[in-house]
């Protein structure tokens, strides 16, 4: 589809009274893609929960770092397995979803901030396909991805993101994909390890901030103490939800989808305007 035709299909959503959500998703651990678990579970809920079917997805991923800007334009993206040292059958798994050139090229025109490079050979990486495969098992939603320009301060991203809030009104499911706790070095691999109390305080501190809509407080976490020392010791992970944060509005509320600490160290909560 050309960029004539996904403007024709989505003219009819710019004056639409409800936007598609926005969501935040905290994908974690790899295995996710492949087991059956309450959060995997949770995922499949809330896929058939989003109230349209949407005509493109666009994600935006802790695994997709660049210098500057990139938009994902490959009209058949591959799938990634950018980790090593799980089980053979996660590396088999295909995402075959279609790409969305058009939409993508929109999005990159709607940004002025900043310089957009089109990207051709990323792909869909495991922030996006461990959490699309149970959203949407059938792979049938085109999916493309925005990166994330790992050289900006966190300020940059929360209004960059707000700059695509018209994909909103054509259908664009927009998602953040990281975690709000992500460290890494105290990670204890159980499926029933004892959550760390600092990262559950961190959790339920950018909790409250959600619900209170403080979201200046998150963009700004680096004042918010110890605990988000210890939950944010890179950005990586946690700048996808600035962007989820920059696309909501001021009359939605914020519906937590998920709550959960895995591996000590990991926060999953996710969330969507609701």
């Amino acid at each position: 589809m050309d960029l004539q035709g996904f403007h024709h299909i989505t003219s009819d959503l710019k004056t639409a009274e409800k936007a598609m959500p926005v969501m935040f998703i905290g994908h974690g651990n790899p295995m996710n893609g492949i087991s059956d678990n309450a959060f995997t579970r949770a995922l499949t809920q809330m896929g058939q929960q989003v109230p349209d079917k949407p005509r493109a997805i666009l994600v935006i991923s802790a695994h997709w770092l660049t210098k500057g800007t990139h938009v994902l334009v490959a009209p058949q993206p591959q799938t990634i397995h950018d980790f090593g040292g799980f089980p053979e059958a996660l590396y088999q798994v295909q995402y075959p979803a279609p790409g969305a050139p058009a939409a993508a090229r929109e999005t990159k025109n709607l940004i002025t901030s900043a310089k957009v490079v089109e990207d051709e050979q990323w792909g869909l990486d495991h922030g996006a396909w461990t959490v699309l495969k149970h959203m949407y098992p059938l792979a049938d939603i085109p999916v493309y991805q925005l990166s994330i320009d790992y050289h900006q301060p966190p300020e940059y991203h929360f209004k960059l993101a707000a700059e695509l809030q018209a994909l909103r009104h054509k259908g664009v499911l927009i998602m953040g994909s990281g975690n709000i706790v992500h460290n890494l070095r105290q990670i204890v691999f159980s499926d029933n390890a004892k959550p760390f109390d600092w990262a559950i305080s961190f959790d339920q501190l950018v909790k409250e901030k959600l619900e209170q809509k403080a979201f200046n407080d998150l963009v700004n976490y680096h004042t918010m103490g110890t605990a988000a020392q210890l939950s944010i010791p890179t950005n990586d992970h946690y700048l996808p939800m600035l962007y989820t944060l920059g696309l909501v509005n001021k009359n939605e509320e914020i519906q937590f989808t998920y709550e959960e600490i895995q591996n000590g160290s990991i926060s999953m909560r996710c969330f969507r305007t609701a």
